[in-house]
C-alpha cells in the first residue's frame, strides 16, 4: 500500500510525498496503515505499537496535514502538543515534524521543549507562538508557569511511548497537563505495553478512541544472535567482534550509568571511538554523543535503556545486549534500532551462567529459539548447559511456573528450570 492510499488530502499529499521520498520512507509501515486513517477521521486512538514499528510517522502526517489545511495565524497558536518521555525521542520527534513538513507552502514552527539546559531559549523560541510543541512534561509545566505558552487552543494531543512516561515518574505531570487542555481535542496514545495506568488513562481521556495494535515481534531481516561467555570475559569477546569490518557502528546496551562509562572507557583504552550515552550527562552532552554517532564519527555508543529511547541511526548494521534488559518486553525495543526501514540488522547478546535462566524467559516470551553460541577461544569455563525443552513459548503452565530461586539454582547449575 503506498502513502497516496492512507486517505490524505490531494492539497497536501504531493508536498508530504515528495518530504517521505527525500527522507528515505518507502511503503507504510503497519501501523501507519492503520493510524493515519482513523487520525484523518478525527478519532482517539490507542495504539500498541514497539518501537520501530514507524509510529512517530504515523501521528506526524495526519497532524502536518491539519497544519497546512487551517487557516494561518498571527501570533501563531499552539494546535499540536506531542509529550514524550526522554530528551533523545522529543528531539527525534521535533526532527520527523521538521523533515516531513519542509515540501508544505507553509512550514510548521516546531518548538522542542526538554530539561536539563536552560529555559530562556525555549521560552525565547516560543515567542510568536508555535504550532507544534514537543515536550517532556517537567518542563512544559515550567513553561506554562512562565505564561511562555498557552494550552487554550490544543486541538491534538499525542503521548508517545505512554507506558515510558508513567513508568518513569510523569503520571502526575501528565494529569495535571491534561487538566489544562481543552475537553473538545483529538488524542493520540502510543504505548509499547498497556499496563493498567494506561488502560487508566486512556478511559478517563479519551473518547471512543479506536483500538491498533502491531503486533511486537523482530522484523525478518534482524539476525539474532545469543553467544555464551564467562561473564568476566565479557569485555574481552566484545573488543573481538568489534574487529569485523562490517561492525562500523555499533549500540551497546548496559544495566547501568556505571558500567556505562566503565565499558566505554575500556573500549577507548583499546583505540577504539566509544562514548557513554546516559541519564548523567548534560543535554547538551548527549546531543554532542549522539549526533558524533550518527555522523560516524564513534565506532560504538554505550546505552542505558532510557538514553537510548529516541535513538533512531538509519543503516545502524549491529545492536549489541552487553547486559540482557531486565524487562522481557525491552528485548524487542532494543534489538529493533537496527534493521529499520527494511535496512538488514544484527542483534548479539552476551549472555553468562548467572544470566542463562533470564535468556531462556526472554526466548519464551518472544516465541524464540535462540541456544547461546560459544565462540572458538571464549569456551566457558564450566559445562555448557543443554537446550532448554520446547515449550508453547507462554512461559509454562500457569501454578507450575519455577519460582525465581528455582530458575537460580538451575541457571548455576546448567540445567533449564521447571
Amino acid at each position: 500500500m503506498p502513502f497516496s492510499r492512507l486517505g490524505l488530502s490531494p492539497y497536501v499529499l504531493p508536498a508530504l510525498a515528495r518530504a517521505l521520498r527525500q527522507a528515505g520512507y518507502g511503503a507504510p509501515t503497519p501501523i501507519q496503515q492503520q493510524a493515519v486513517p482513523a487520525l484523518l477521521q478525527g478519532r482517539d486512538v490507542v495504539a500498541l505499537a514497539p518501537t520501530g514499528s514507524g509510529k512517530t510517522a504515523a501521528y506526524v502526517l495526519p497532524a502536518l496535514q491539519r497544519f497546512a489545511m487551517a487557516t494561518a495565524r498571527r501570533p501563531r497558536e499552539l494546535r499540536q502538543l506531542v509529550l514524550v518521555p526522554t530528551r533523545e525521542l522529543a528531539l527525534q520527534v521535533a526532527d520527523v515534524f521538521t523533515t516531513l513538513g519542509r515540501e508544505l507552502p507553509r512550514q510548521p514552527r516546531v518548538v522542542c521543549a526538554v530539561g536539563g539546559v536552560s529555559i530562556n531559549p525555549q521560552m525565547m523560541a516560543l515567542r510568536g507562538g508555535a504550532d507544534v510543541v514537543v515536550a517532556t512534561p517537567g518542563r512544559l509545566l515550567d513553561l506554562l508557569a512562565h505564561n511562555a505558552l498557552s494550552l487554550r487552543q490544543v486541538q491534538l494531543l499525542v503521548l508517545d511511548e505512554a507506558d515510558r512516561l508513567l513508568e518513569l515518574g510523569f503520571g502526575d505531570e501528565v494529569r495535571r497537563i491534561l487538566a489544562g487542555l481543552p475537553t473538545r481535542r483529538q488524542t493520540a496514545l502510543f504505548s509499547a505495553t498497556f499496563p493498567d495506568q494506561i488502560e487508566a488513562l486512556a478511559a478517563a481521556g479519551l473518547r471512543a478512541p479506536a483500538r491498533l495494535q502491531v503486533d511486537a515481534q523482530a522484523p525478518a531481516q534482524i539476525e539474532q544472535r545469543a553467544l555464551w561467555v564467562d561473564g568476566e570475559r565479557r569485555v574481552e569477546l566484545l573488543l573481538s567482534l568489534l574487529r569485523d569490518p562490517r561492525w562500523r557502528q555499533v549500540l551497546v546496551f548496559v544495566a547501568s550509568i556505571r558500567e556505562g562509562d566503565r565499558l566505554a572507557g575500556a573500549l577507548r583504552g583499546q583505540g577504539i571511538a566509544a562514548q557513554a550515552l546516559h541519564g548523567d550527562l548534560s543535554q547538551g552532552r548527549r546531543v554532542r554523543t549522539l549526533q558524533a554517532f550518527k555522523e560516524g564519527q564513534l565506532q560504538v555508543l554505550v546505552a542505558t535503556d532510557v538514553a537510548a529511547r529516541g535513538i533512531d541511526i538509519a543503516g545502524l548494521p549491529v545492536v549489541v545486549n552487553h547486559a540482557l534488559p531486565r524487562s522481557p518486553a525491552d528485548y524487542l525495543h532494543r534489538i529493533g534500532r537496527t534493521g529499520r526501514a527494511g535496512s538488514p540488522g544484527l542483534a548479539v547478546s552476551l549472555v553468562e551462567a548467572a544470566a542463562l535462566a533470564h535468556w531462556r524467559l526472554i526466548c519464551r516470551r518472544h516465541g524464540l529459539r535462540l541456544e547461546p553460541e560459544v565462540v572458538p577461544g571464549f569456551e566457558p569455563t564450566g559445562a555448557v548447559p543443554a537446550a532448554a525443552p520446547a515449550g508453547d513459548g507462554n512461559g509454562g503452565i500457569k501454578g507450575r511456573r519455577p519460582s525465581r530461586k528455582d530458575r537460580l539454582r538451575a541457571a548455576a547449575a546448567g540445567t533449564p528450570a521447571g
